[in-house]
């Protein structure tokens, strides 16, 4: 069974490549509500459970406080 990232369709043959591979994925997978840039997760945390928006001014933090997971967002066309 292969694994498909939902952001660059990218396909791999474990779910722990996947993981590892959504950890920088270049689409952007987190959306800060306070200046709506996207971006990686790696972008935005160091140790894995603080996470700040690496946009320049911007204050937003927290997931699920001001940043958010993408696929969490994304509207589905009736």
């Amino acid at each position: 069974m292969t694994h498909t990232c939902r952001d660059c369709k990218r396909t791999f043959d474990s779910e722990l490549e996947l993981a590892l591979h959504q950890d920088t994925c270049e689409s952007g997978q987190l959306f800060c509500d306070s200046c709506g840039e996207r971006f990686a997760e790696q972008e935005a945390t160091e140790d894995g459970w603080h996470y700040r928006c690496p946009t320049d001014g911007c204050a937003g933090s927290g997931i699920g406080e001001d940043i958010k997971n993408v696929a969490d967002i994304r509207l589905e066309a009736p």
